[in-house]
């Protein structure tokens, strides 16, 4: 009988799940089997994970607090028993998914033990007190160090069947030269102002760069897509906010290069192979370290320093945005 295994990851950002995926493939590997995963729905996860052949079913669970706490515990240990696990392994310090994995009676329970979350392991493999200061990357690499699970790559890479995402979305599929902008961001402090990124589109058109750009962006920022294309009076931007993540996914693979803003589409275009150009200036641009994003930042940036406040994005001028790509291209 092979072994079945689980894989469990509760946040809900879907550039943070994105940079697990080096982790969720050594797991499979190191086992020589395919896995299940168990994340949040708003990750999308079995839309954009479906054509990974190393995973199996991809479940959705909420992971909330107060009130429906325990109710998403007794979901967990429902799939568990279920399933008949024999590795649940946590991609993060959360009690939850260790509970219900303890109470299903799994035998091996893997996960980083911070906290209160090394009562309910099986394993004496925990990483210690100083590790709450790495990344959620960091943290993962040294899990499976202290696992011994071998990791080939840091660095995410996405497959995607782009012909089954063309069905719905015959119109991203115009003649011409493509690219994208990410124009939003789940934290509007990272996000870049639209008369810099109309700017920066004129800069690339007089090079003759693209003949669209797809617009980037989720419904809720719908408003910045918008402006853009109503400030700017061009015709060549194409309005994605109305898009799905299958389009959106399209979208992006069917550009020439991305530049955005520090988001999980960002991160989605870099695993997906497609050159990708971060706008950085109030986040760590090392965060980006594990990833094939390139960080574009303002001359005087210091890295490793969080600003809360949007104006801190007009230090990146457009100007010196255009020349890192065209160096870069």
């Amino acid at each position: 009988m092979n072994k079945k295994i689980c894989i469990v990851y509760t946040h809900h950002k879907l550039g943070d799940l994105i940079w697990q995926l080096p982790y969720i493939k050594a797991i499979s590997q190191h086992h020589n089997e395919k896995i299940d995963l168990i994340v949040r729905k708003k990750t999308q996860a079995q839309n954009i994970l479906k054509d990974l052949n190393h995973i199996n079913k991809v479940y959705y669970n909420e992971f909330r607090k107060g009130l429906f706490y325990w109710l998403d515990v007794f979901k967990l240990i429902n799939i568990f028993k279920a399933e008949k696990y024999e590795f649940v392994y946590i991609l993060d310090k959360v009690n939850k998914p260790a509970i219900a994995a303890k109470i299903a009676k799994i035998k091996n329970i893997i996960g980083p033990g911070l906290g209160n979350q090394k009562k309910w392991l099986t394993t004496q493999n925990h990483l210690n007190e100083e590790d709450w200061k790495l990344s959620y990357s960091e943290q993962s690499q040294k899990l499976l160090k202290i696992n011994s699970i071998n990791l080939e790559d840091k660095f995410p890479n996405l497959e995607i069947n782009i012909e089954r995402l063309k069905k719905d979305n015959a119109d991203l599929l115009i003649e011409g030269k493509k690219i994208a902008f990410g124009v939003d961001s789940f934290e509007d402090y990272k996000m870049w102002y639209e008369e810099d990124f109309i700017k920066l589109a004129d800069l690339l058109h007089e090079k003759k760069l693209f003949d669209y750009i797809y617009l980037i962006c989720g419904p809720d920022k719908s408003y910045v897509a918008k402006k853009i294309i109503m400030d700017s009076n061009k015709q060549y931007f194409i309005d994605c906010s109305g898009k799905d993540l299958q389009g959106i996914i399209l979208a992006i693979k069917n550009s020439n290069f991305y530049v955005g803003n520090n988001s999980g589409p960002l991160n989605m275009s870099a695993a997906l192979g497609v050159k990708t150009f971060g706008l950085i200036a109030n986040d760590p641009a090392s965060e980006l370290k594990f990833s094939k994003i390139r960080p574009i930042t303002p001359i005087d940036y210091k890295d490793n320093v969080w600003n809360r406040d949007r104006t801190g994005m007009k230090k990146l001028k457009p100007d010196n945005v255009f020349e890192q790509i065209i160096k870069n291209l």
